[in-house]
């Protein structure tokens, strides 16, 4: 924590993660300025907190050293930050932005481009770990950016993260974030096979799960959630909705590489026909609900 023992931040976007994330930086010892669209919930968080809230992104950006955002998708990131009343046009020079959202690497590179020429350090920052790794402060953060964007950025994000990977230039920590929800889709559509499978063959699922998780089939999927998955239980945080939005992101970005994700596609396919059985805001274990018992 040498560059920043105390900081002036601002974070935008007070909801599932960033509510928490923001939480962190207030522990840690920092000056917060929140701002978020539904003002009730930037209220809620400086009560519970004790920060500022700003009436636009704009307002919380100004003077601040380092700014925050974790909100919804391209849209949303592009209104706070490049909008009339957005972050850019408050920050000064030398100032961070690091974006904590999952959006496509195509505005992760157009932001970065746009905080150059005013003379900002732009990191596009995606998370891994839902919403118990911003409470308990464990995330993994995969970063793209220039070496001095990371270099200030980290020991801020220490505060709520367990994992800060630099993995390449603007646009690789989306593109990272893009492998992450590739490899959790394929892993979620094995176990539900596996989980039918083990149904219809009439086992002890405990004593599946006793004998397999030691092994190479071993998942922190398998671990967590095929006991929940068993019970038809499928609120724990991170909705189909959501994956969706990242599945369609690796998708869009697959056909401007070249990359072929045909397990990705098809589990996509299920997740919108889970979406159309109402199970939208169920977690992405959920998938199990389109493979019949």
């Amino acid at each position: 924590m040498d560059r920043w023992p105390m900081a002036t931040l601002a974070f935008i976007g007070t909801g599932v993660m960033g509510a928490p994330m923001a939480g962190h930086l207030v522990s840690a010892g920092h000056q917060v300025t929140v701002y978020n669209r539904t003002r009730a919930k930037a209220d809620a968080w400086a009560e519970q907190h004790g920060g500022t809230v700003a009436d636009t992104p704009a307002a919380a950006a100004r003077g601040a050293d380092a700014v925050f955002a974790c909100v919804g998708n391209d849209d949303d990131l592009r209104a706070v930050t490049l909008g009339s009343d957005g972050a850019f046009a408050a920050m000064r020079e030398g100032a961070l932005f690091a974006d904590h959202t999952t959006v496509s690497a195509a505005i992760a590179r157009e932001l970065a481009e746009a905080g150059a020429a005013k003379g900002l350090l732009v990191l596009d920052a995606p998370v891994s770990g839902g919403q118990a790794g911003a409470e308990n402060g464990k995330l993994s953060i995969m970063c793209g950016g220039t070496a001095e964007a990371f270099a200030a950025a980290e020991p801020l994000m220490q505060a709520y993260a367990q994992r800060i990977v630099h993995v390449g230039d603007a646009g690789a920590g989306q593109t990272t974030k893009m492998v992450n929800q590739i490899c959790i889709a394929g892993v979620l559509g094995g176990l539900s096979e596996a989980l039918r499978f083990a149904q219809a063959s009439d086992l002890d699922l405990d004593k599946v799960l006793d004998a397999v998780s030691g092994g190479a089939a071993q998942s922190w999927q398998m671990v967590n959630r095929w006991p929940t998955m068993a019970r038809d239980e499928f609120d724990f945080g991170f909705a189909i909705d959501w994956m969706r939005k990242d599945l369609g992101l690796a998708l869009d970005e697959s056909r401007r590489n070249g990359a072929t994700l045909p397990v990705t596609a098809l589990v996509d396919q299920f997740y919108a026909q889970v979406q159309a059985m109402g199970g939208g805001r169920q977690d992405t274990s959920a998938l199990v609900r389109r493979i019949a018992k």
